[in-house]
């Protein structure tokens, strides 16, 4: 398995490897939000400097609830059965919070790509998040 942004800040910070079948749906979609935001924010600025309000409109609307319902619709057919299954708990997570601008169905949906982006950044799987974010955005036309 390649090694990862979270195993050289778990190596820099000298934390414990944890067993990931302990965390929650939730917590596995609170990293993935955070990881997937920034792999978007990092294509957005990839693209050259421009206002920091075009920047934000670009991101915000790859990285809403809707779009993220969206995509993951279409991968599931390509998802393998752990990564499904993750996705699946995730998506039925009970959250204390709702989405200001989507319904319930696309926030739990979003909760649930969040939550496997999040496992395949702690498992140190970015080569198949790449792939996974690449199919999405080609499934759904996202061009940069």
């Amino acid at each position: 398995m390649e090694k990862g942004l979270d195993s050289y800040i778990r190596a820099q910070f000298d934390l414990e490897e944890v067993d990931l079948r302990t965390y929650s749906p939730l917590t596995l979609a609170y990293i993935g939000d955070g990881i997937y935001d920034l792999i978007i924010r990092s294509l957005v600025v990839g693209k050259g400097n421009t206002r920091a309000n075009e920047l934000h409109k670009k991101t915000s609307g790859i990285v809403k609830a809707q779009t993220q319902a969206r995509m993951i619709e279409l991968l599931e057919k390509d998802l393998t059965d752990l990564e499904a299954d993750v996705y699946r708990r995730g998506r039925n997570a009970k959250s204390p919070t709702t989405a200001k601008n989507a319904s319930v169905g696309d926030y739990r949906k979003a909760t649930g790509f969040e939550a496997l982006m999040g496992y395949l950044y702690l498992t140190d799987q970015m080569d198949r998040m790449m792939k996974l974010i690449k199919l999405g955005f080609t499934y759904l036309e996202i061009t940069i």
